[in-house]
């Protein structure tokens, strides 16, 4: 069991926090810009382009207050119609978000870069007006020690006081957290002492809800409840998206996504595959990093999904966006990646961006932006034997153990002034791909209000109602009595 790590004010080296192709890359002067713009500026381009939108609609999610989802990272799949119409497709949104690894200093003299700017302008001011217990602050992690550890550097420096950065793995059965008798987390320390948290950042990716509840005196950034409404559950967010849509519908904004069907059982999961026309993506919805993701494009694909046994009794099964001749049909017509720009070889490659944005007193503000590529460039054809997830698969995270994690950096594409111009993106295609990150989290949050009751407790039979899989419900941790409503 590894133990707790006391991170002081002045701990924070640069070295330790990024990854060494990021740590002196320059940033594109065009992602530069695009991240100094104003909220009002952001708006009136995005409204000028899309003229049916009032600027008024848009600016009341700029300005929206979460009371549940913080800060966020949303995937994005650059795409185009067969007509030609290119927009930026949400793909997933995540509540504990990777990215300042990946991210250049925006500004030289700001050394810790986007690590400072997520405790300053979000955390920090979280945690002003709220009744806390009294106790440390803490970051806790079972993933990406390079950027959790810088999260704690810069958490002790904006607050001037020792910051402790906590292993709280999955599955293990010595914790150093716990929950006492009055909901307040606690860790042992090194005395094997049970010490309270008042606040803790929270970078927990692996089934978080199995070891922290829903409702806590200790302050959690991101909280539970914003994973389960859809940072780390994407059958919910699937409905959060549609609920959001239905709402917005008559202001012409809308949260782009590839065809879903939920709720479809492992036995249903061939006849969608078949309405999809052969190429299909299967999700296990509650994993995350690449993990549980089924990318079909033959039927020798559909048929080593089937021969698997899996630990979750519902599935999701969207639209395939792959290259022009091998993609899903849908009632949309159908979409292909636009794909990286073409190297010496003539080769494209399937690419996603993520875009991470945080809260702040103001509204929200975009922090960070990276960008994955496939391993494997698009075919025109697929041949016999084709790996469709070498193709179009993005992630860069490799599991190695049950907690044990690696990434594969060589596809790795930074927002400097080399790696941007291969991405074949462009301003208004940032502005895009962020007003559906912003629209995307607004969504889990409104969906995360709704699934809280007015005690703090989870509304079990509502999520149940979303969300019927028995062996996830079997997971979710429980504070004290549940609500019920």
């Amino acid at each position: 069991m590894k133990s707790p790590i006391l991170i002081s004010p002045d701990a924070f080296e640069g070295n330790k926090h990024w990854y060494p192709k990021a740590l002196n890359a320059t940033i594109h002067p065009m992602v530069a810009f695009f991240l100094n713009l104003s909220q009002e500026r952001i708006v009136k381009r995005y409204c000028h382009l899309n003229p049916v939108v009032k600027p008024e609609d848009l600016m009341q999610w700029m300005k929206y207050q979460p009371k549940h989802f913080y800060w966020a990272g949303t995937d994005l799949i650059h795409v185009t119609s067969e007509t030609g119409k290119r927009q930026m497709v949400v793909i997933e949104t995540n509540s504990c978000p990777s990215g300042q690894k990946s991210m250049p200093l925006l500004d030289d003299h700001q050394e810790m870069g986007g690590y400072e700017i997520l405790m300053r302008d979000t955390f920090k001011p979280m945690l002003k007006n709220r009744r806390l217990p009294e106790g440390a602050l803490a970051v806790i992690y079972d993933k990406n020690p390079m950027e959790s550890s810088g999260y704690a550097g810069a958490m002790a420096s904006v607050f001037q006081e020792p910051v402790h950065l906590i292993p709280f793995y999955n599955n293990q059965d010595e914790q150093r957290i716990r929950l006492n008798t009055e909901n307040i987390l606690e860790f042992l320390n090194d005395d094997d002492q049970w010490m309270p948290l008042r606040a803790v950042f929270r970078y927990l990716t692996q089934k978080p809800w199995n070891r922290l509840p829903v409702k806590s005196k200790t302050f959690i950034f991101n909280p539970v409840i914003a994973c389960l409404a859809g940072g780390r559950n994407k059958m919910v967010a699937s409905k959060a998206y549609e609920f959001f849509n239905a709402e917005v519908a008559d202001t012409g904004l809308k949260i782009a996504t590839p065809e879903t069907i939920w709720d479809v059982s492992k036995n249903e999961v061939p006849l969608w595959v078949q309405k999809m026309g052969g190429q299909a993506v299967i999700k296990i919805p509650y994993s995350n990093a690449g993990q549980g993701v089924f990318t079909i494009v033959t039927p020798q694909e559909l048929d080593d999904f089937m021969a698997k046994e899996y630990d979750y009794d519902q599935f999701i099964v969207q639209s395939l966006i792959g290259n022009y001749q091998w993609s899903s049909h849908t009632q949309g017509g159908k979409f292909y990646h636009v794909g990286t720009m073409p190297n010496k070889k003539g080769e494209s490659f399937a690419a996603d961006v993520r875009m991470m944005l945080q809260s702040t007193p103001q509204g929200f503000r975009p922090l960070s932006i990276y960008a994955r590529r496939a391993a494997v460039a698009l075919p025109d054809e697929l041949g016999s034997g084709v790996d469709s997830w070498q193709i179009l698969g993005t992630n860069l995270s490799i599991k190695l153990d049950a907690n044990q994690w690696s990434s594969d950096t060589d596809r790795l594409l930074l927002m400097d002034r080399r790696d941007f111009n291969r991405l074949g993106v462009g301003l208004d295609d940032l502005i895009q791909g962020y007003i559906q990150t912003l629209l995307a989290t607004v969504a889990i949050d409104k969906m995360a209000i709704k699934l809280i009751g007015t005690k703090g407790n989870l509304k079990t039979k509502l999520f149940r109602s979303l969300n019927n899989d028995p062996s996830l419900l079997s997971e979710i941790m429980a504070s004290k009595k549940e609500s019920n409503g």
